[in-house]
């Protein structure tokens, strides 16, 4: 298993099983938005802008690619989290909703497409489109989709206002001033991969302790059994076996020759947890996020390990 995701369960029992006093609570919280921040800024700096604008020009895979990650996923989440709020519950099925409404990932859509003999240019630019895009469309389709649920346990439409203005300030700006910076830091922050991986993986296990904590400390795991994550895993690997079909015949559908295709097929299939968890601890109320947490978690490490097993399928092909 990957260190890392042992890590992570290491870090989300602590926030279950370890009491934090009102007033860690607020220094956890506040270290958790310094490394939002931190990371999106970090975002900014390692992406280089040509290489967003050379992959731009094939606009088969982009569309692709943005269709997949902004209209088909929505659409499918609409579905299931109807379906499913019978069986896991109102707050963990609008967490589904939420999965749905992320942006694709970066690294690992990359690097998997690279492992699978695919576009990696085309991944790239997917990618990192569908972030920078993601910090937009993603709080406008909360605020339009969730806010009259009443299933994230608060007013989420007046919350959601507040959290598209921060959103704006606390990821968008510092991502922006990134790309100011990056003709000077870019090639250094890019030749220091640990230090982006650091940032990128501290700043999760940050947000995951804060958002869990916060929500143990209000009660909200109570209703949270073995049984449901079960559901929630066998819920996300039908869902995730849905989404590689659809982006691998997809592709094909749109005439794509078999590079483009398998990188619609890495980008448009995942939900990026390095993006998802700092927006929902922007987004929703602290102890809410925790159990929005919960399904992009699951997800998460789902499609890594599937992906990573197609992928070396797919390096095998003449």
């Amino acid at each position: 298993m990957d260190p890392f995701v042992v890590v992570l369960v290491v870090v989300m029992v602590l926030g279950l099983v370890v009491p934090v006093a009102p007033g860690v609570q607020r220094v956890v919280d506040g270290a958790a938005d310094v490394a939002v921040t931190v990371l999106f800024l970090v975002y900014g700096m390692r992406l280089s802008t040509r290489e967003v604008w050379a992959g731009l020009r094939n606009w088969r895979l982009q569309g692709g690619i943005l269709a997949s990650t902004y209209v088909v996923f929505p659409l499918l989440g609409l579905l299931v989290a109807w379906a499913v709020t019978p069986l896991v519950g109102g707050p963990l099925a609008a967490g589904l909703l939420y999965l749905s409404l992320l942006p694709s990932t970066v690294q690992s859509s990359v690097a998997f497409t690279s492992v699978a003999r695919g576009n990696v240019a085309g991944a790239i630019c997917g990618a990192t489109v569908s972030n920078v895009l993601g910090m937009v469309l993603t709080p406008l389709l909360v605020l339009w989709l969730m806010s009259g649920t009443g299933s994230t346990g608060g007013d989420t439409a007046g919350h959601g206002l507040d959290g598209l203005q921060t959103v704006l300030l606390q990821l968008l700006l510092p991502f922006v001033v990134g790309q100011l910076l990056q003709p000077l830091a870019g090639s250094w922050i890019r030749a220091r991969r640990w230090l982006t991986l650091g940032v990128d993986r501290g700043t999760i296990l940050i947000v995951v302790f804060s958002a869990v904590a916060a929500a143990s400390s209000a009660g909200v795991w109570g209703g949270i059994s073995a049984w449901t994550i079960v559901a929630l895993l066998v819920v996300s690997a039908l869902w995730l076996a849905v989404m590689l079909g659809l982006t691998w015949w997809g592709g094909a559908a749109l005439r794509l020759p078999v590079e483009d295709r398998v990188a619609l097929l890495m980008c448009g299939s995942k939900k990026s947890l390095a993006t998802g968890l700092p927006m929902a601890s922007v987004l929703f109320p602290v102890a809410v996020a925790g159990v929005i947490a919960v399904p992009v978690i699951v997800f998460h490490q789902l499609q890594l390990v599937v992906c990573a097993v197609l992928a070396r399928r797919l390096a095998l092909r003449d």
